[in-house]
């Protein structure tokens, strides 16, 4: 009996020593038991080889997948990224069998080519049958991927040495980055600078017209070819330090913010690169901070984390800029819509008296006098209106209104818009008189001062809409001519 109690212990302790190294080889550096603080000091100090090398390296991966990936994303390429992130595997495998061992550069090699041939397969797929490139993509990401899985299992269970660490190629390890791999990273990542520099224009062309660059006699299969050798080589430098799995994430996620930020290109590479670069080291200085967290995993959340932020607050495409804007718009377009409900009730008395009671515009709105009540104290807290004391009785809807400067040119700025837009359509566009009036209602708050007068100068200043009320000019509207 005891001797059973020995043996279970040992083997406790065994596994115990065993996952104790495994975990211990999955962080950056050696931890010692520290406060985190301390050890974010010890990260910026960049004693440790192994924080030096994943600090290079996450430069390396930022510059090459954000450079590349902005590409990627403006072509609407994204599977792709994915799926020879995952047609790798297979090149992994392979190399490791022809060399040996963990030999940096048959493995890259293996891969490039394995990626390369799955991005070739999808092609061919596409090319000679009736299926579309997203389900080619996606049986050329799973087929290759899972005999990636079948062939590092059964390496793992041959009888070999220098296997170790092998299986980090699935979730990547920057821990595990060695001289070599640095070598190659930069490399790659110098590759892909000088490439995009001379291409540029290239690239650029046929991002967005292909059509366009073939008319111009663009080698467009080569240039597609190369930026794909270009993408593989990216993937297959990435792999080690964030893996099959995530890498793709680290190719897209980035090049996506960005896409956010920016219209134009060079900019929008620009910044997938610093995007690149920042999550790649933040991932790695979060890594460090605490005992055995991932590293690939937090590159990818701190990617995803700036995707967060750009998708909340990107001040053109971000969510909360978008709704404050449409807040805006909708207040605005609220108090021009009471403007020209003042300047129509005022037509009606034939401007006669500047005065507008609450009761007039009321029936004016089709309304109740407490809605209207709101409206015009919009106008008044945005200086465009105010109550006349003189005019006004004791009743909320005897309450008279009156129009400063500001408020009276808008008004006559919105009802010339209306009635500009309203000759156009039926003098231009052949609109039936009875139905310009709701496209109308939807333009005049759109049009600007330089298309007014371009439209008055096209219809050779008209001064009676299709209904046979008076235009407003700019005399009229500066010098209140009625």
């Amino acid at each position: 009996m005891s001797g059973l109690v020995q043996r279970k212990v040992g083997t406790s302790l065994g596994l115990f020593l065993l996952l104790s190294g495994v975990l211990h080889a999955a962080k950056i550096g050696e931890l010692v038991d520290t406060s985190w603080t301390e050890q974010a000091v010890r990260f910026w100090h960049f004693t440790d080889p192994a924080v030096r090398y994943a600090f290079l390296g996450s430069l390396f991966m930022g510059i090459s997948c954000g450079l590349l990936g902005g590409f990627i994303v403006v072509r609407k390429l994204a599977l792709v990224g994915d799926t020879l992130s995952h047609a790798v595997l297979p090149g992994v495998a392979f190399g490791f069998l022809w060399a040996g061992g963990k030999d940096v550069w048959t493995i890259f090699i293996g891969a490039t080519i394995a990626g390369l041939l799955g991005t070739t397969l999808v092609s061919l797929i596409v090319r000679t049958t009736r299926i579309r490139e997203d389900s080619a993509l996606g049986m050329v990401l799973a087929g290759f991927f899972a005999v990636g899985v079948c062939l590092l299992t059964i390496i793992q269970n041959l009888e070999m040495s220098g296997k170790a660490g092998l299986d980090k190629f699935m979730f990547g390890q920057a821990a595990a980055l060695a001289e070599a791999d640095i070598l190659m990273m930069g490399v790659v990542a110098a590759a892909a600078l000088i490439l995009v520099f001379f291409l540029y224009k290239e690239f650029l062309i046929l991002s967005f017209d292909r059509a366009f660059g073939a008319a111009l006699g663009l080698p467009v299969r080569i240039l597609d070819g190369l930026l794909m050798f270009l993408l593989a080589c990216s993937v297959v430098i990435s792999l080690q330090a964030c893996g099959v799995v995530l890498v793709s994430a680290m190719l897209i996620t980035p090049a996506a913010s960005a896409y956010l930020l920016t219209d134009r290109m060079h900019r929008l590479l620009a910044t997938s690169v610093v995007f690149g670069c920042a999550t790649g080291v933040l991932g790695s200085f979060f890594s460090f901070l605490g005992n055995n967290l991932p590293t690939g995993p937090f590159m990818v959340i701190a990617a995803s984390l700036v995707f967060f932020l750009t998708f909340l607050f990107a001040p053109r495409y971000g969510i909360i800029p978008r709704r404050l804007r449409w807040r805006g718009q909708c207040k605005r377009v609220a108090l021009e819509n009471t403007l020209k409900a003042v300047y129509h009730a005022l037509e009606i008395k034939k401007f006669s008296d500047r005065h507008v009671t609450l009761g007039e515009l009321a029936q004016r709105r089709n309304t109740s006098t407490i809605l209207v009540k709101q409206e015009v104290d919009a106008l008044v807290r945005e200086r465009l209106a105010f109550i006349s004391a003189e005019k006004s009785g004791s009743l909320l809807e005897e309450q008279a209104l009156l129009l400063d400067h500001k408020g009276w040119v808008r008004a006559c700025e919105i009802v010339r818009n209306h009635r500009l837009w309203e000759f156009y359509l039926t003098h231009e566009a052949d609109y039936a008189v009875d139905h310009v009036h709701e496209d109308a209602e939807k333009i005049e708050h759109i049009l600007g001062e330089s298309a007014v007068r371009a439209l008055e100068r096209k219809l050779n200043f008209p001064r009676k809409d299709p209904h046979g009320k008076l235009i407003p000019s700019l005399e009229d509207i500066h010098y209140g001519n009625f």
